[in-house]
């Protein structure tokens, strides 16, 4: 069963299964670590542990070696919108652009759900950029 909050996408092997062990402990470190305020907005976004982007979103427009991903509407979007704000991260991907290394992969992890919270926060790749998060 998913942690409330979690969305485990496709079935992970042994392997991807460590991967996503590391990566649950990394965001869930990261978000402890935030602000308060900061916090109670992070812990407001599903967060999805996927292996890489599917043939699916592919079609739809990814290149699939993408390290993650945020969708839905941002903090400065209209709230109206029924559409719950998630951040996906694709261990795979990111196991890969890390050349394998453990503590690199922890590192890309934690850059890469602040990357993506930031654009929940509604920071364009600028902001982002300047925040060291890119």
């Amino acid at each position: 069963m998913a942690k409330q909050g979690v969305e485990f996408i496709q079935p992970l092997d042994m392997h991807s299964n460590e991967l996503r062990l590391i990566a649950e402990e990394v965001v869930g470190g990261v978000i402890r670590q935030l602000p308060e305020k900061l916090r109670r907005i992070a812990e407001r976004v599903i967060i999805s542990y996927e292996p890489a982007p599917a043939a699916e979103d592919v079609e739809d427009g990814l290149f699939g070696d993408e390290l993650g991903l945020f969708e839905g509407p941002s903090l400065i979007d209209d709230p109206g919108t029924e559409e719950v704000p998630r951040i996906r991260l694709f261990l795979a991907n990111l196991w890969d652009w890390v050349e394998w290394d453990e503590e690199t992969y922890r590192e890309e992890v934690a850059t890469t759900f602040l990357h993506e919270l930031g654009h929940f926060l509604g920071w364009d790749e600028d902001d982002i950029a300047e925040r060291g998060l890119d």
